[in-house]
Formats: C-alpha cells, sequence, structure tokens
C-alpha cells in the first residue's frame, strides 16, 4: 500500500477513523485486524471517488 499511498493521505485516514494516536511512523502494528480492514475499505472508497 505504500507505493499507492502518501504517509500523508495515510495518517489523515488514520485520523478520520479515530486511529492516528496509536500509529508509530509507518508502524500499524497497533492497529486491529478489523481497523486495518476498515482502513483498507476507506482508502478504497476515497479512491472511488476520485475516480468519479
Amino acid at each position: 500500500m505504500a507505493k499507492y499511498m502518501s504517509d500523508a493521505l495515510k495518517y489523515e485516514l488514520a485520523r478520520e477513523m479515530g486511529v492516528a494516536d496509536r500509529i508509530q511512523g509507518n508502524d500499524y502494528g497497533n492497529l486491529t485486524s478489523r481497523e486495518c480492514g476498515n482502513f483498507v475499505k476507506l482508502a478504497i472508497q476515497r479512491a472511488e471517488r476520485s475516480m468519479l
């Protein structure tokens, strides 16, 4: 995912989800599997909206 999304966008999505405080740099290891899935889902929704 790193080569497709900027760090700024990933942090923005994490902030929107309310989990930005648990991210250490590029380490998303403190997120649950469900949160990671929701993160990907949100990223896909953003990408789809940008293509319209």
